[in-house]
């Protein structure tokens, strides 16, 4: 659930706090400064996928260097 909070605070004072300490010669242009946020889609939604064991990925390639007929061997000097 996503949940957005009215930005209450000054823009500026913001800025001092959260960046000019990390990035020295940061600046801000406060007449082109718009109040907005930004939802993070994939810290709210992305769903971690389990990577192929290792074993998956040697027979795969092994079986690709079959279809190849030794080329990844040849290309790789083996």
């Amino acid at each position: 659930m996503v949940v957005l909070r009215r930005f209450k605070e000054n823009i500026y004072a913001y800025f001092l706090r959260e960046v000019q300490p990390h990035v020295e010669e940061a600046w801000i242009n406060l007449d082109a400064t718009k109040i907005g946020y930004e939802i993070s889609f994939n810290k709210y939604f992305y769903r971690h996928k389990a990577l192929h064991s290792i074993e998956d990925l040697s027979h795969d390639i092994l079986k690709l260097e079959e279809i190849t007929d030794g080329l990844i061997r040849e290309i790789l000097a083996l």
